[in-house]
């Protein structure tokens, strides 16, 4: 059985109420939700749910079944990852003074972060990337001592010209 982390893209139909559907046959269901981000897509009818779930292959499959169930959903895709790219947005404020920002600042380089406030006793930090990237860099700023650290939910993409309405019409109620 395949266990760990599974990437989840859903289509669903950019209506209220949709989301707590959808987060409430989570809850109804027991199934842990590690991240989740919503947003718009190129059609504004239609919103994109990046869901991370952490499940053995029994559980993906059963909540691929009862997502589907529901009526707003127009369709779910499980992202490869070797066929996909995944991402997160990390904003960390760390306790600096003039002997530390220097090198608080260089580990945000090293990084490719950015830095989005300066204040006398505390620097913030943009940051984007996978996982992994943003707990690294976490792991070089916590002995300076990290005040607050805020970060988005994974938002992902297949590789290449893949996409996820190739090869079928979305089942949408049409709208007038």
């Amino acid at each position: 059985m395949q266990h760990g982390r599974h990437t989840l893209s859903v289509l669903v139909e950019n209506k209220p109420g949709v989301l707590a559907r959808i987060a409430g046959m989570f809850a109804r269901r027991g199934y842990n939700i590690e991240s989740l981000a919503v947003g718009p897509t190129d059609d504004e009818r239609v919103s994109r749910l990046t869901i991370v779930v952490g499940a053995e292959a029994v559980q993906l499959e059963q909540i691929i079944k009862q997502l589907n169930k529901l009526v707003h959903v127009l369709k779910i895709v499980e992202l490869d990852v070797d066929a996909s790219v995944d991402r997160e947005l990390q904003l960390v404020k760390v306790t600096a003074d003039a002997q530390t920002r220097s090198q608080i600042m260089e580990i945000a380089q090293v990084f490719r972060a950015k830095i989005v406030d300066v204040d006398h006793d505390a620097v913030t930090i943009e940051a984007s990337g996978n996982p992994d990237k943003l707990a690294a860099m976490l792991g070089l700023l916590e002995p300076y001592g990290i005040r607050e650290m805020v970060r988005s939910g994974t938002i992902a993409l297949s590789r290449g010209t893949r996409s996820i309405t190739d090869g079928s019409k979305l089942r949408m109620q049409r709208v007038v």
